[in-house]
């Protein structure tokens, strides 16, 4: 299962000490322990060490050691869950392993920003629309978590916007390969009955590849009102504009010769430079959140949104465009009791969501819409009804039982037709249940147990593929799992740790199948076993005050899949017992990072990543690699009101050669995606304090 130098570094990094604390990694000026961090996740509102779940939590402030180019530097920190960028502002995020299915973006996951979907009806996630400072802190469930969030077997995740920034604040970045990046942040209005923020932030990179240029542009406003002593109005307003090139997909013999280049022509196929790929994607999003608290054991949350995107792609076989319309609406109510030794929440509620777009496929001519190839309208239409109670028993004991019913309707007339035709289908609803308990040993140490199902009908993007072939025989995915974990801290905090370890199996799982021209189309694999354990510890000494090392940190993660194809027949080939495509066995990740007087800061990072399989049939694999990277910057005040802040890092200082974000059984052998080599960047950091 581990080659030899992945032994040799898992053992130097967990012998080192550490993993990763994830709500105050790489933060210099403050030291918290486990139990300080607070869970919004299933509505708990309560400590992590009371939380019957496997949750990773990071704070965005608390990752100034990182470039802040992009979330993939963050997420990776987290066990369990990875995010790869096939280009710049081509992401694929996968918790679990749920990327198996993903041509690219982000399925099998729901996402929500600032308690609303942003996750479309459809089931596709733009995350590459939201910059690294739009968003405050990030909350990962991980594995099914249909009782509170509707269908989804990989997991959830929470974004919450940035929406209390008191001071102005700018930020340049440039590095290698024409990285550039200014952010400007701060306070509109601020007032005892409103709160106005805005951010801007303008992105542009050259690319290490051909034709993998990015530019994106990104505003958002942030209000909250305060309407009375209990209630709160929230609005969020995002809009982007972004364009990125897609290079597309390499053989090994051309990864190996010019990883640089991008994919090249065939005999039968243009190349991507000649074909002008890329995406070009305008959104804008508006989220309205009203909340009140009626009384001491009645409070609502309802939030209603909606989105408008120009999508245009044209891609190496064809060019699409779309204009999606996406909008829908949650209700959260929670109940408060508290009988005798018991007490608890009730929490229930409702989300729906439509989603609406006509698809336009055309011929591909060097960048230029040519001949219609389809005109299809799509529909979808998705809802839920979900209940959860939480409740505290005596001897430290919490007990979470909750459960979700949920249906999925997709209507799709092919207009292009000379007689349009209509394909319909649904998903019946299916309740999905999750039972969970915790049991605190200590105060400082917990241990927990969950049950839940998982259930999640194909997307849109896998019921009509790019290749316009619409596949009603696509049935839901459906799986149950396990977990266990123990998590903690010692030595008045300074040591923290989080072990789960999990089991589920999944039926029915959808996988990504590659046509000889390339087309990307999905069946069903029958069973799969997902075993696995996510480890985390950290080392944060509680250092004395007026001393040189100011603030000193070890830290490291563990992530060990084991995942197989069970029952799974590929025309003619067996794949039962393989191990499952793109979901690499061990993933290790650990670090130093250490502040000298409170001024000058070093974070070094080392991650290893297994031999990845590529294929269901596990005849082709991707190598292993080791991923090197630092930050060092000085903090200074010109004077009171003006903190100002100089940093450089780099990334694969070892300047591996390595894909991130492969093609899995792809036609032609073409799965590998060149990630960046050594790369260098600087930047300015400043901030304007207003005079009290």
């Amino acid at each position: 299962m581990f080659s030899r130098t992945g032994i040799i570094t898992i053992a130097f990094i967990l012998i080192s000490g550490c993993s990763i604390a994830q709500d105050d990694f790489l933060r210099s000026d403050s030291i918290r322990t486990l139990n300080e961090i607070v869970v919004h996740a299933y509505s708990s509102d309560r400590p992590l060490s009371e939380v019957p779940a496997s949750i990773g939590i990071v704070e965005m402030k608390n990752f100034e050691g990182l470039s802040n180019a992009s979330l993939l530097s963050v997420v990776n920190t987290m066990p369990g869950v990875r995010m790869e960028e096939r280009s710049p502002g081509s992401y694929r995020f996968a918790i679990r392993g749920s990327s198996l299915r993903s041509p690219f973006g982000v399925r099998n996951v729901k996402v929500y920003w600032n308690g609303l979907p942003f996750t479309d009806g459809g089931g596709n996630t733009y995350l590459n629309l939201l910059d690294f400072n739009s968003i405050g802190n990030v909350e990962v469930i991980k594995g099914p978590s249909g009782s509170l969030y509707g269908a989804g077997t990989g997991g959830v995740v929470l974004l919450n916007g940035e929406t209390k920034a008191k001071e102005l604040q700018l930020t340049m970045l440039a590095g290698s390969y024409g990285l550039q990046r200014y952010q400007f942040s701060g306070e509109v209005l601020s007032s005892e009955k409103i709160e106005i923020n805005t951010q801007v932030a303008y992105q542009k990179v050259d690319g290490y590849r051909e034709q993998t240029s990015m530019e994106r542009l990104s505003a958002s406003i942030n209000a909250v009102a305060k309407l009375t002593k209990t209630s709160t109005l929230s609005t969020n307003l995002l809009g982007t504009g972004l364009l990125y090139e897609t290079p597309g997909a390499l053989t090994y013999a051309q990864f190996e010769t010019d990883p640089r280049q991008a994919r090249p022509a065939t005999k039968s196929q243009p190349g991507a430079v000649e074909q002008k790929a890329s995406v070009k994607n305008n959104t804008a999003y508006l989220g309205i959140r009203y909340e009140n608290e009626w009384n001491e054991k009645w409070s609502t949350q309802l939030g209603l949104y909606g989105a408008l995107t120009d999508f245009r792609n044209p891609a190496i076989r064809n060019f699409e465009k779309r204009k999606e319309s996406n909008w829908g609406g949650r209700l959260n109510a929670h109940y408060n009791f508290s009988k005798k030794s018991i007490k608890g929440k009730l929490t229930f509620g409702g989300e729906y969501q439509q989603f609406f777009s006509p698809i336009y496929t055309y011929d591909n001519l060097q960048g230029e819409a040519g001949n219609l190839q389809y005109h299809d309208d799509i529909q979808a239409n998705q809802g839920l009804l979900f209940i959860q109670a939480e409740i505290i028993l005596p001897k430290d004991f919490f007990v979470t039982v909750g459960g979700s019913d949920g249906f999925v309707k997709y209507d799709i007339i092919r207009k292009s037709d000379a007689i349009p035709t209509s394909v319909q289908t649904s998903f019946d609803p299916v309740f999905s249940p999750r039972v969970a308990v915790l049991k605190k040993i200590l105060p400082e140490l917990s241990l927990f147990t969950s049950v839940s199902e998982g259930y999640s009908p194909p997307t849109v993007a896998e019921f009509r593929p790019s290749n316009g072939d619409i596949n009603p025989s696509l049935i839901a995915e459906r799986g149950i799992n396990y977990e266990g974990g123990v998590r903690g801290n010692l030595l008045k905090g300074a040591l923290a740790f989080d072990f789960v370890v999990y089991k589920f199996q999944l039926k029915d799982a959808i996988v990504i199948r590659h046509a000889a021209d390339g087309a990307e189309y999905f069946i069903n694999s029958g069973k799969t076993s997902l075993q696995g354990l996510e480890a985390s510890v950290s080392w944060s000494p509680i250092l004395k005050q007026n001393k040189t090392v100011s603030a000193f940190k070890l830290w490291a993660n563990l992530t060990l899949n084991q995942y197989q194809f069970k029952d799974y027949i590929q025309d003619t080939d067996d794949c039962s017992g393989n191990k499952v495509t793109g979901v690499a066995p061990t993933i290790a990740v650990g670090g130093l990072n250490i502040t000298l007087r409170n001024k000058i800061y070093f974070n070094a990072s080392v991650t290893y990543t297994d031999h990845i399989p590529l294929t269901d049939t596990n005849t082709e694999y991707a190598a292993y690699f080791i991923l090197v990277g630092g930050r060092a910057g000085y903090k200074f005040n010109v004077n009171k009101r003006l903190p100002m802040e100089f940093f450089g890092g780099a990334d694969n200082l070892l300047n591996a050669n390595y894909s991130l974000g492969n093609d899995l059984n792809a036609s032609g052998g073409r799965f590998y995606n060149a990630a960046a080599g050594r790369n260098f960047y600087i930047g300015l950091k400043t901030r304007f304090i207003k005079q009290r």
